[in-house]
């Protein structure tokens, strides 16, 4: 018998499916599908953005921390919420009217413009190696949830993700992807919003649950601190994160689509604000999962059980949507810097410099779907590896 928690994903992976289709027919010309038309207006740019930075390790991760370490795990996503705030005011604004007084498409276009073309070729080449391993971690994240959930296999997740992720990216691109973030926030936003409330009441209210953060506090040094047992972790986040958050490629390349230099300025704050806001939902989930559900065998396994465990089922499987919101909003930010690396800043550059606007738009798409398909296959083929290394 089908989990219904997998008959409300393949529903949801249709409502995203479907208009991406229709909208595809639209998306004739590659600057729609690399920059938008550099037409997005603050809002689009804002879920685009914040779409991208809230995936697997945003959620899952940040819960699975807030298991293990408490109140204090707060900073693995407060991080790159500093770093949004940073870039919303230095790099961003700059880099956008870099990008549309030169016409750049890509962050190759600006590595070749600032240093040379050998720089943007070796750079595309680790970029894309990296990011295909990162969309394939994306993928397996969810594929693991889904097989606590649901009961299904690790394949069925990573072909689900992979399929509704590689479908409306490569319809799309950017300027119908923006759209799509939109929606998928309002889910995960409905999604974290509701089953946090909803998980304290299960436990018996809020003088429950700090009474049991207080009782774990005793077995774990630090547990109901901001700052942890040890203040350099945070110092340690801080320093790890927030430079990854002020020069990420697939993140400046989303700004290049920006309407001007405003638009990047209260888009990109805004989903440095809310960052910082939305970093305590997951790690509260994962203190709840351990006041209440302790013994898991894997701190991962925090959120997945809040699901099945705290939650009743209409929100369980709402907040299922919203996880597999975050998972696949984040590939395709991952997708979208691995399909222009290989497609404008390898093809054009290096092997079909007169390749016009159409040929370059059909191998971008195709190139989205193998780099898709090489996902997936790496995602399902990655638990075996790492099992075998002993070291998973």
């Amino acid at each position: 018998m089908i989990s219904p928690y997998l008959l409300v994903l393949i529903g949801y992976g249709l409502v995203l499916i479907i208009p991406s289709l229709v909208v595809s027919r639209y998306i004739n010309r590659v600057s729609d599908f690399y920059v938008a038309g550099r037409k997005l207006s603050s809002p689009l740019l804002f879920s685009t953005i914040l779409a991208a930075n809230i995936g697997a390790g945003s959620t899952v991760g940040a819960a699975a921390l807030g298991y293990t370490q408490g109140l204090s795990a707060w900073w693995w996503v407060g991080s790159a919420g500093i770093g949004s705030l940073i870039l919303a005011f230095t790099v961003g604004p700059r880099i956008r009217s870099y990008a549309a007084r030169h016409n750049f498409l890509t962050v190759g276009d600006f590595l070749e413009h600032r240093y040379s073309r050998s720089v943007r070729g070796i750079i595309s080449v680790i970029l894309w190696l990296g990011g295909l391993a990162i969309l394939a971690g994306q993928l397996l994240a969810f594929a693991r949830i889904l097989e606590v959930v649901a009961g299904t296999g690790k394949t069925t997740g990573c072909l689900l993700g992979g399929l509704v992720v590689i479908t409306y990216f490569s319809a799309t691109g950017l300027k119908g992807t923006a759209w799509i973030n939109m929606f998928q926030l309002m889910v995960k936003g409905a999604g974290f919003m509701l089953a946090l409330p909803l998980a304290m009441a299960a436990m018996g209210g809020w003088e429950a649950f700090m009474s049991g953060v207080q009782s774990r506090s005793l077995e774990i040094d630090g547990y109901s601190s901001f700052l942890g047992s040890d203040p350099s972790k945070a110092l340690h986040y801080l320093v790890l994160l927030v430079p990854a958050f002020i020069v990420s490629p697939g993140i400046l390349q989303k700004i290049y689509g920006a309407r001007d230099e405003r638009t990047v300025r209260l888009g990109v704050a805004a989903n440095g604000i809310v960052l910082l806001l939305f970093s305590f939902f997951p790690v509260c989930l994962g203190m709840m999962a351990a006041v209440s559900l302790s013994g898991l065998s894997h701190p991962d396994l925090a959120l997945p059980s809040v699901i099945t465990g705290l939650v009743p089922f209409w929100v369980g499987a709402l907040l299922l949507a919203a996880i597999f919101s975050a998972e696949i909003s984040s590939a395709d930010a991952v997708l979208f810097m691995l399909t222009t690396s290989l497609g404008k800043d390898l093809y054009k550059t290096f092997l079909n410099p007169d390749a016009g606007d159409k040929q370059l738009l059909k191998i971008s798409r195709i190139t989205s779907v193998s780099a898709g398909i090489l996902a997936v296959l790496a995602a399902a083929a990655l638990p075996s590896v790492i099992s075998a290394l002993e070291i998973f």
